[in-house]
Parts: structure tokens; C-alpha cells; sequence
């Protein structure tokens, strides 16, 4: 299957995508854009892939679902566009770096600006009903996305991956531990916040350890 995706995934993925079950899941994906709102906007389904090509990955984030609110998600995971309210989750990202690192919170939630340095925040599942939070879960991006952390664990070497919460610890088995830092804790959500994500200082771990490894650290 031909996919619109930056060249360097698509040679990384192409595997994937002549696998049936991604047939199954982009007809789904055809059909749910056709009868129902889905978010993200077609063009923007692979847009942390476009933005930020396989070789340039340092930091990988991961998340489980898109938010499901109109105007919010665009392709990268706890971003918003300019001018949009700042999540609970992504606000309390930024108070933990402002705690980590002593810079100021942003008044904008746009996280374009981590992607272009290499940092690749990532949902399990890429698309979403708008309103209906995790309807397009267990459709097949799941298998999609496990694929490509896969992919960045055996092809790159020196990735720090954070995974936040019960669900994205899950997929520490897909990472090679000797080759890579995995930095876990609880979720930036409101409601888990207070229960280890403060005080983790995740940023300045990771960028300790890219510094360790010879690689440039991100500007958070």
C-alpha cells in the first residue's frame, strides 16, 4: 500500500503497510472520515512522521488517544495550536520543566518547536471521533504504532523514551533497555499528577543522558 508519509518512515514502514491488517484499518479510517467527524484533519494523521524524520528521533513520547475536542489535536501528541487553551496534562508538563530546569511556562502549547529538535511525541492511536475519546481504539493502530516503536528500539541506538502512566508502560517490553534510557512515572493528567510525575525531572535526565552519549540536548 502506497501511504503519504516521509520518505525516511515510509522505508522504515512499508512493511507495515502491505500487512492486512492495515488495509483493514485505513478502509476503517476511509469510512469513519465519511459518515462521522474524526480529528485529526486527514493530512495531519502522520504529522509528527512528517516533521520529524526516522534518523532525527532523540526523545520519544508516548501517549494512548488524540484529544477528541475540535481545534485541539493536529498530529503530535499533548500539543495544541497556537491560540488554544492549554490542556491539564500539557500545563503540568510544563511545571515540571519550569521545576526541572527553571524555564518559563510557555503561554502556548505548540510543541512544534520540541519535534523539530528531535523529539517525537507519539500517539498509540492516531485518529479519534471527535467527543468520543478512545473510539478508534483496538482497530489496528495499535499494531501500527507498537511497530514503529519497535523500529526506532532495533534500528537507533541512544533513544530516551518516556512513557507516563500504566498504559504507556506497557510498552517497555518493545525497548531494548541495554541501548536505550526508558524513563518512567505516572501521567501529567490533573488527576495522577501529584503522584510521582512532579518532582520526576524526566527533562534533565533525558538531556543529561543524550549529553553522556555525545548528542545534542533539547532546548525544553
Amino acid at each position: 500500500m502506497n501511504v503519504k508519509i516521509e520518505e525516511s518512515w515510509r522505508q522504515q514502514l512499508q512493511e507495515e503497510f502491505n500487512k492486512p491488517y492495515f488495509e483493514k484499518l485505513v478502509a476503517f479510517v476511509k469510512s469513519e472520515y465519511e459518515r462521522a467527524h474524526i480529528l485529526p484533519l486527514g493530512h495531519q494523521i502522520f504529522h509528527v512522521f512528517n516533521s520529524c524524520p526516522f534518523e532525527k528521533v532523540k526523545v520519544v513520547i508516548l501517549g494512548q488517544d488524540p484529544y477528541p475536542n475540535p481545534g485541539q489535536y493536529y498530529g503530535i501528541c499533548f500539543s495544541v495550536p497556537d491560540g488554544v487553551t492549554i490542556p491539564g496534562s500539557l500545563a503540568n508538563i510544563f511545571k515540571e520543566i519550569n521545576q526541572d530546569l527553571g524555564k518559563p511556562i510557555p503561554t502556548s502549547g505548540n510543541l512544534d518547536r520540541w519535534v523539530t529538535q528531535g523529539v517525537f511525541p507519539m500517539n498509540s492511536v492516531l485518529t479519534v471521533r471527535a467527543h468520543e475519546t478512545g473510539s478508534h481504539r483496538n482497530m489496528g493502530w495499535e499494531i501500527f504504532t507498537d511497530a514503529v516503536i519497535r523500529k526506532l528500539s532495533d534500528k537507533r541506538e541512544n533513544l530516551v523514551f518516556m512513557l507516563w502512566g500504566s498504559y504507556a508502560k506497557e510498552k517497555r517490553s518493545l525497548i531494548d533497555t541495554n541501548k536505550h534510557l526508558v524513563l518512567t512515572t505516572v501521567h501529567p493528567s490533573p488527576r495522577s499528577a501529584e503522584y510521582g510525575f512532579f518532582g520526576c525531572k524526566h527533562f534533565s535526565k533525558a538531556n543529561a543522558f543524550l549529553q553522556s552519549k555525545g548528542i545534542k540536548e533539547i532546548n525544553w
